[in-house]
């Protein structure tokens, strides 16, 4: 071969190796991310827990149910530290596993694992190739192959609740699995040409909170909900950046919601509401079946919005079948009036 031609191959694995040598940083940081983000001890919405009862809203269970796993015991520096992001190698080393029994290594190892899947499946996503379980065990699982099922199943709960994304087998035969945008949602919140983390999930937990506080959140109530996963107004996330512009700029921009002044409210707050697009791509149902998950129950856990949700899929099923009709009508019309004409004398 030619010696200014490059071997695709050796590409590849160059980026991989690549990939590794950044990893311990970039692994810290998605462990952290999944212990700030780890839903089985907070709920969605906010308030205490008996604020939540009195609105109908299920405390989330404890136990198997749980997305976030203890596995994963983190200690994580200042929330000062925390604003500002990883800027060395010393500053991730301060994020340490907790000392674990030793009964519970190799669940401290999974979870160590689970992380850095996360990590791998994030950098597939934005290099746009396609994941291999190969690729998995090679590069991540190495010596659990033996775990590999459940350190996929894990990796990918953390992918759907975190970042909005589904991690499905696209060819079984090859083991080949790619990484879709969850809920019928197109956009991802991620720059053309630039590198970033995919906040699918951002916008899918802001669509749930305004859905669940009656199709209009005051900007207070989704911050609040927000925070659960770290997310504060004006304050740099290390993983997601700075919240603030994607709900109140970049999804608006999107039409994905709507950002507006309450009515006579003085001094002036602010509102969020679906926009178009949102309503466009996904359903109630659908949020509120992401939601049910986050939470480890059914949509019916949660009645009025349940009652809402089917409403609404009954009505959308009538526009659908409305439309067909107005369709088939005007495709009818249409060749009637093609033979009339061709029949003339």
């Amino acid at each position: 071969m030619p010696l200014h031609q490059k071997n695709p191959r050796c590409s590849h694995d160059q980026r991989l190796q690549t990939h590794r040598m950044n990893q311990d940083l970039e692994v810290a940081q998605i462990s952290r991310a999944l212990e700030v983000t780890c839903l089985s001890s907070h709920s969605l919405m906010p308030g205490n827990s008996k604020e939540a009862a009195g609105a109908g809203i299920p405390s989330i269970p404890e136990g198997p149910q749980s997305f976030c796993s203890s596995s994963i015991a983190i200690t994580a520096t200042s929330s000062s530290k925390s604003d500002e992001g990883f800027s060395s190698q010393e500053e991730a080393n301060s994020i340490s596993l907790a000392t674990p029994d030793p009964k519970n290594v190799p669940l401290v190892a999974l979870g160590e694992k689970v992380a850095s899947l996360v990590n791998f499946l994030l950098y597939k996503y934005q290099m746009k190739e396609p994941v291999t379980k190969e690729d998995m065990l090679k590069i991540v699982i190495k010596e659990y192959e033996d775990h590999f099922t459940e350190i996929l199943l894990r990796a990918s709960e953390h992918m759907e609740m975190i970042f909005g994304l589904d991690v499905k087998e696209v060819d079984p035969s090859n083991h080949c699995y790619g990484l879709l945008i969850k809920l019928g949602l197109t956009y991802d919140g991620m720059l053309h040409g630039e590198k970033g983390i995919p906040k699918t999930g951002i916008l899918i937990l802001t669509l749930g909170a305004i859905f669940m506080k009656g199709n209009r959140a005051t900007e207070g109530e989704v911050w609040e909900v927000l925070n659960v996963m770290g997310l504060y107004s004006g304050r740099k996330h290390f993983i997601f950046g700075e919240p603030k512009k994607l709900i109140t700029k970049d999804l608006v921009k999107e039409k994905y919601l709507e950002y507006r002044q309450v009515a006579n409210s003085d001094p002036a707050q602010f509102e969020f509401l679906w926009g178009p697009r949102a309503h466009a791509e996904t359903t109630k149902m659908q949020v509120l079946e992401f939601l049910a998950k986050v939470h480890g129950t059914h949509p019916s856990s949660f009645p009025s919005q349940y009652e809402e949700a089917l409403r609404d899929e009954e009505e959308r099923a009538r526009t659908r079948i409305s439309g067909r009709a107005v369709s088939t009508s005007m495709a009818t019309a249409s060749s009637r009036a093609k033979s009339s004409h061709f029949s003339r004398p």
